[in-house]
């Protein structure tokens, strides 16, 4: 039966396949970058190591990571470390091509590069954000609302006041799943969406 359970260190690759298969407004993104390893590095993986216990996996019956959900409790902490220790430690896999005109590669290491603390009013506000993707074949088994509410559990026991997501803005399928869970539309850059919600204190 299809589970959810905490994330393990031999849970990285199954994160970095989901991730990488999820890239692309929900869908297969293999091969749209030079290095798929680049996804999991910027959106999944540095959260698991940083802080495991805000990662969870969804398991198949066959025992493979088909989803996951990982976050921070503090964003602009997460992203001091991020800039500090992790990026450091994973930069030098990534090449820019040199092109004149970016490639897609060279616009994610570009935002890797550019990953700082720059004291974020949403981030002051809802300090806590997270990642969620899931296969297709998880659909419809109610996972990610689960996900969901296992993460806002633990936030809420850690007191942390409130949480957002940023996303593309094509996904409507994703903001309507957010909004159904009571989150609300923030303030938003052009091409993505931003949501919050708050946490009662547990």
């Amino acid at each position: 039966m299809t589970r959810i359970r905490p994330f393990r260190p031999d849970d990285i690759d199954g994160l970095s396949d989901v991730c990488v298969k999820t890239a692309d407004v929900g869908a297969d993104a293999t091969g749209m970058l030079e290095d798929d390893a680049l996804w999991g590095d910027l959106f999944a993986v540095p959260y698991a190591l940083r802080d495991p216990e805000l990662c969870w996996v969804v398991e198949s019956e066959d025992e493979r990571v088909i989803g996951y959900l990982v976050a921070t409790d503090d964003t602009e902490a997460f992203a001091t470390w991020f800039r500090d220790e992790w990026w450091p430690s994973r930069r030098d896999r990534y090449r820019r091509s040199g092109e004149e005109q970016p490639t897609a590669q060279d616009r994610f290491i570009g935002y890797g590069d550019r990953m700082a603390p720059r004291a974020d009013p949403i981030a002051q506000e809802y300090p806590a954000h997270l990642h969620i993707d899931l296969l297709p074949e998880t659909q419809g088994q109610g996972l990610g609302r689960r996900l969901i509410d296992t993460l806002l559990a633990e936030l809420g026991r850690r007191g942390v006041p409130a949480l957002h997501l940023g996303m593309n803005a094509d996904n409507h399928s994703a903001g309507a799943f957010y909004e159904r869970l009571g989150f609300t539309r923030l303030a938003s850059g052009e091409g993505s969406t931003t949501y919050g919600i708050r946490i009662p204190a547990a």
